[in-house]
């Protein structure tokens, strides 16, 4: 019989402390959220590699992303216990499980019908979760503002959507890139400044819906 719980034991010791994750925080959520439930039945033995899980059943391709690209991007965040976190992308809910375990409130939202009634039962008993579907590049402005705002995939163009539903010292956390190695972003708010400051490579799969707008044609 497969031990999940050394599995989730081996991940952080093997994935996500040796990777700078000083945050006790994310280290003890990711001990206890059970990565397993979160992907179908064929999938648990592989939910806790070392890299993305395809999720099964989305209308396109959609993944459990690695826990070492997840908890770096989490931390990076610098996670207060008083935010309110919008959760781009977070398909069955594992992200938004670990995340409501460091903060105040997380609005998990999701645009696939199949992966939000599985997000929907997943999280059905976290009461600082809120499940919101909707298209993912226009964020959930009904339910912000947010103080972070975490996309759960590797992006191409960051909507102005969203930065119209942070605080005035919100920040943005994101892979963005055209290319399998990107860099981890984040983007703060000041008032009307914004900075951006590009952390460090990171791999994973892309989500849906960020492309890089169309250049049409100048004659």
């Amino acid at each position: 019989m497969f031990d999940f719980a050394q599995a989730r034991t081996n991940m952080v010791d093997s994935q996500v402390r040796p990777n700078g994750i000083t945050d006790a925080r994310i280290i003890d959520a990711m001990s206890v959220v059970k990565r397993e439930d979160f992907v179908t039945e064929a999938q648990r033995s592989v939910a806790y590699m070392d890299g993305d899980v395809p999720l099964s059943g989305a209308a396109s391709p959609r993944y459990l992303i690695e826990p070492m690209a997840f908890a770096r991007m989490v931390q990076l965040a610098e996670l207060r216990e008083s935010d309110r976190v919008l959760d781009v992308g977070c398909a069955t809910g594992y992200g938004a499980m670990v995340l409501s375990k460091l903060v105040g409130h997380v609005v998990a939202l999701e645009s696939d019908a199949n992966l939000i009634e599985i997000a929907r039962t997943n999280l059905a008993n976290t009461i600082n979760i809120s499940l919101v579907e909707d298209t993912l590049a226009l964020g959930a402005a009904k339910t912000g503002p947010f103080d972070v705002i975490l996309i759960e995939g590797r992006i191409e163009n960051v909507p102005e959507a969203l930065f119209s539903q942070l605080t005035s010292t919100g920040r943005i956390i994101a892979a963005y890139g055209d290319r399998d190695v990107s860099k981890c972003c984040i983007w703060t708010v000041a008032g009307a400044a914004r900075t951006l400051r590009s952390a460090f490579d990171i791999s994973i799969a892309t989500l849906p819906g960020f492309e890089k707008p169309a250049v049409g044609f100048a004659f």
